[in-house]
Parts: C-alpha cells; sequence; structure tokens
C-alpha cells in the first residue's frame, strides 16, 4: 500500500501541476492525502465500465479531469455525479494530469511516435520539422497513429514546419507559428480561417492522439511500489 498523498508528490514532482493552463483542474480531485492506496489504474477518462472493474481503495489517474467546471448539485442520476457516487463508495481516490502533463510529456510522446523530434515547445504547442508533401504527411500520419481516416486543410504543398497540441487546439490556430497544425475537434470556422491565413490543419482526433497517455505515464511507474494497470475509457464516438 501506498498513501495517496506519497503518489500525489511523486506525479507532482514529475508533472507539476503548478504548469497547468489557468481554465484547467489538474491535481487531486477525490480523495485525501492520508488515504491507503491498494491498486492503481491509469486511463484517459473514467466510465461506468472501468468503475465496475476497479476495487476499492483503488487510485484512478486520469488525463481529463472528471471535476472540470463548479458543480452546483450532485444529482446522481446524471454524470459526472453518478461516477463520484460510485468513487465514494468504493474508497476510489482520483487525480487527474491534464494540461501540465500535455506540457511535459505527451505532446513530446506523440511527436516521438510519428518519428520526428520536438525542436521548440511554446506554451502547450509543440513544433518540429517534418520537410515533406502535405500528401506524404497525411499518409504517414495515418499509419503512425493507426488512423483509418484524416481530414486535412490543404493551405499548401509543402509542409517545412509543423506544430502539434494533443486533444482539442483549434483555439490556437492563430498563434500558430508553422505550415501546418495538428490537433483534434476542429471546427468549420477553424478550417476556412487556417485556409485563408496558408496553415494546413490535420485533424488527429481527440480521442485519438490522446489516448496515448496511460502507456506514457506507465514509463515513470515501471519501479513504482503498486503495479500500474492500464484500462483506458472507450472512444464514445463510433464509425459506421
Amino acid at each position: 500500500m501506498m498513501r495517496l498523498g506519497e503518489i500525489y508528490d511523486y506525479l507532482d514532482a514529475l508533472s507539476p501541476f503548478a504548469t497547468q493552463a489557468s481554465w484547467d483542474n489538474s491535481g487531486l480531485l477525490i480523495g485525501r492525502a492520508d488515504d491507503e492506496i491498494e491498486h492503481l489504474y491509469l486511463s484517459l477518462d473514467i466510465d461506468t465500465p472501468l468503475l465496475e472493474e476497479v476495487p476499492e481503495h483503488t487510485l484512478i489517474i486520469t488525463h481529463h479531469p472528471l471535476i472540470f467546471s463548479g458543480l452546483k448539485q450532485l444529482n446522481f442520476a446524471k454524470y459526472p455525479s453518478n461516477l463520484i457516487q460510485t468513487m465514494v463508495q468504493k474508497k476510489i481516490a482520483l487525480i487527474a494530469m491534464h494540461t501540465n502533463f500535455d506540457l511535459s510529456h505527451l505532446n513530446a510522446y506523440v511527436v516521438a511516435k510519428l518519428g520526428f523530434d520536438i525542436i521548440e515547445h511554446k506554451e502547450y504547442v509543440a513544433y518540429f520539422d517534418v520537410n515533406r508533401s502535405i500528401e506524404d504527411l497525411a499518409l504517414h500520419v495515418k499509419r503512425c497513429l493507426g488512423l483509418d481516416t484524416l481530414r486535412i486543410v490543404r493551405a499548401k504543398e509543402w509542409i517545412g514546419r509543423c506544430a502539434m497540441t494533443t486533444g482539442s487546439g483549434g483555439d490556437l490556430i492563430t498563434k500558430i507559428e508553422a505550415d501546418c497544425f495538428l490537433t483534434g475537434d476542429l471546427k468549420y470556422h477553424q478550417a476556412l480561417e487556417a485556409k485563408e491565413n496558408n496553415l494546413c490543419l490535420m485533424d488527429i482526433g481527440h480521442f485519438e492522439s490522446e489516448r496515448y497517455f496511460p502507456e506514457c505515464l506507465a514509463n515513470y511507474l515501471i519501479n513504482f511500489p503498486l503495479k500500474a494497470i492500464m484500462s483506458n475509457s472507450k472512444n464514445p464516438f463510433q464509425h459506421t
């Protein structure tokens, strides 16, 4: 067993929670420092199947915070209160590592999956050189990330410098200093804006780009007193 506070301190040293974005809610969300933890699970999100799987006295470390904005009520028939109720009943603690982990580890991990090296990190955007046609880059991204389809905005044919933010980075488009931006959850008007500003886009998906969180974090918990079990949540979207 380990104290929850010990685990929190280790994670804070690995990826400081103070570096999270101002709008984020990373850190200890459910539990207290003195709680005794017997099991450790890593997941992108929390859902009902995951909570049915994990035993009591478990700490779940997620990428996305279950509690994001202020809760005005706890309606146990609705998400996320229904999950919070189950966690309290089963003495399950929760730590979220979101934008702080993007900054410290996850962006670099996904860029490495693509076979490139980060040359610059500006806030939550990773920059790297690719020097290939947009067609070749699109095929390369699909293959490396296991994507069946890839939405792109073709604003130019040659990509020298590329930028990437895992998850949802569409709001950062105006700040991107590259030929192409890889991120998820891109909207129609963002695509129009990017094309007019000569910026290529590749929508690599929110879930698809962040599903590597458990395996990335697990690399730093190999020698941990508790075995880290990767039990990722499912993508709520399905393709037909």
